[in-house]
């Protein structure tokens, strides 16, 4: 291998680097978990189950370390990033969330604080509780919220969740400027269309194949190809970056009429 194309690739390492990933006990937060801990992270993987959930998808890499602490436990949450904090923290991806399929009319203002609850609550909290660690980062701390397409597009029936994904941007703008000066980034990715536990709340055949026909590419996306565009964010290569929601989308949002 060339030299300069050695040195451009360690940009992407993650070699002593550590972080938390939330969600992460199967599909998109599981394959964020393994891709950053295969770059050389120690990852801490923090779900209610504290285990891969996802059968036949083969053992953890090297790096993976399983936490069961629920984010919407404020106190459980402190106690879990002070715990790992005194290690050393570099990065922190927000990627718990939860949906709710209902008509807005029938929606109660218990189920819409729910979502928010999970979605925006315990998402700044986690924010907040790990910036001290994060700014204290070798390098620069690094904070990547999953926002989503319902923060930029209206959806039937999961309203709640498109006001708490709009919300989840408003949050890393905020954090991204207020944080600049203090050696934290924040940066949002939001999803497309991928498998996913949650998509299988709200699909149905008719609506799958709405969303598969408004999209340039025309098929769901690779966990992995999520999981690439965090790493980058994350690593010393975005250094550059923040503030910004980066669409991993398959082209929906660009798609017109």
């Amino acid at each position: 291998m060339r030299p300069e194309t050695q040195e451009a690739l360690s940009r992407f390492s993650l070699e002593g680097k550590r972080g938390i990933v939330t969600g992460g006990s199967s599909g998109l937060g599981l394959a964020i978990s393994r891709l950053l801990a295969r770059a050389g992270a120690d990852v801490f993987v923090v779900s209610r189950s504290g285990r891969v959930k996802t059968e036949g998808c083969g053992p953890d890499p090297q790096g993976i370390h399983h936490m069961a602490v629920d984010v919407g436990d404020s106190a459980a949450m402190a106690d879990a990033i002070v715990e790992i904090g005194q290690g050393g923290l570099d990065f922190l991806v927000n990627n718990a969330g939860i949906t709710l399929k209902k008509p807005a009319e029938e929606v109660t203002a218990a189920e819409f604080r729910s979502v928010h609850m999970v979605n925006v609550d315990a998402l700044f909290n986690l924010c907040t509780l790990a910036f001290p660690f994060l700014r204290q980062s070798a390098g620069v701390g690094r904070i990547i919220n999953i926002s989503s397409m319902a923060a930029h597009l209206g959806f039937c029936e999961v309203v709640p969740y498109c006001s708490s994904k709009a919300a989840v941007v408003g949050l890393t703008r905020g954090l991204a400027v207020e944080w600049a000066e203090r050696n934290v980034h924040v940066n949002s990715v939001a999803p497309g269309w991928f498998p996913s536990e949650m998509n299988k709340q709200v699909l149905d055949p008719e609506r799958q194949r709405k969303i598969l026909g408004r999209m340039a590419l025309h098929r769901y996306g690779e966990p992995d190809e999520l999981a690439n565009m965090i790493l980058f964010l994350v690593s010393p290569a975005a250094s550059y970056i923040t503030g910004a929601d980066f669409a991993v989308d398959g082209g929906a949002l660009a798609y017109g009429y």
